[in-house]
């Protein structure tokens, strides 16, 4: 039996400093001399064309496909920028890399991503960390405004890239943010939770996640956690 392990990135794999909200808000401001647009608009555990649209929404800004895909086109260009400043907490988490080299190796784990960012960004992000290469295919928030639907994207592009066929019993979603743990509960997967972004072990245990960790550093003890047996 394969499990299928899915991945958030934000807070989950690795901290950014806040780039991709500074990328977004610099997208904002070009295209609509607006400043500090995101201000007031719940980031995390969203997917991008949520907050697109949200942020649009709030500042009685169009959001149509091609106005979105102006957006998305200037983000990604000051994303890249973004990523090579300075700022607190910026880095990939503890016992992130050698979970990754572990799971690489085992035949019973296919390892993809379930994220809100734009696919491309998720490119751009994790490129950056050199974190990339451990992630074949995934789902992403391009066409998903609610996060809920990406399980079903994920399990379609799982297959699409040549990986196996799983039933929801034999998936893991990795997340830090209740919002990650919604998508585990509503697609009856497992779930574990890391307390490495914005919410604490208690906020993402009372959320219903089926695992809290501290972090993903105690690499036997997650493995543990995703149900796999140790060899």
């Amino acid at each position: 039996m394969t499990r299928l392990i899915l991945f958030d990135i934000d807070g989950t794999l690795v901290l950014t400093a806040d780039a991709g909200r500074r990328a977004l808000s610099c997208a904002f401001e070009e295209l609509f001399a607006v400043s500090n647009a995101l201000d007031g608009v719940p980031i995390a555990g969203r997917t991008d064309s949520w907050i697109v649209a949200n942020v649009a929404a709030a500042r009685s800004l169009p959001c149509d496909v091609h106005t979105v895909e102006r957006l998305r086109g200037a983000y990604l260009r000051y994303l890249p920028i973004a990523l090579e400043e300075p700022g607190p907490r910026k880095g990939v988490m503890p016992g992130v890399r050698p979970l990754l080299q572990a799971l690489s190796k085992r035949d019973d784990a296919y390892v993809a991503l379930l994220t809100g960012n734009f696919e491309e960004g998720a490119r751009v992000k994790l490129e950056y960390f050199d974190l990339w290469r451990y992630f074949r295919c995934g789902a992403f928030g391009d066409n998903a405004p609610d996060r809920n639907g990406l399980l079903s994207r994920a399990l379609a592009r799982v297959q699409a890239c040549g990986g196996p066929a799983v039933d929801p019993g034999d998936v893991v979603i990795v997340g830090d943010t209740p919002l990650d743990v919604a998508v585990a509960v509503a697609g009856g997967t497992r779930s574990v939770a890391v307390a490495t972004g914005g919410y604490d072990v208690k906020t993402l245990r009372a959320s219903g996640a089926d695992v809290v960790l501290n972090d993903l550093s105690d690499v036997p003890a997650v493995l543990d956690a995703m149900g796999f047996e140790r060899t």
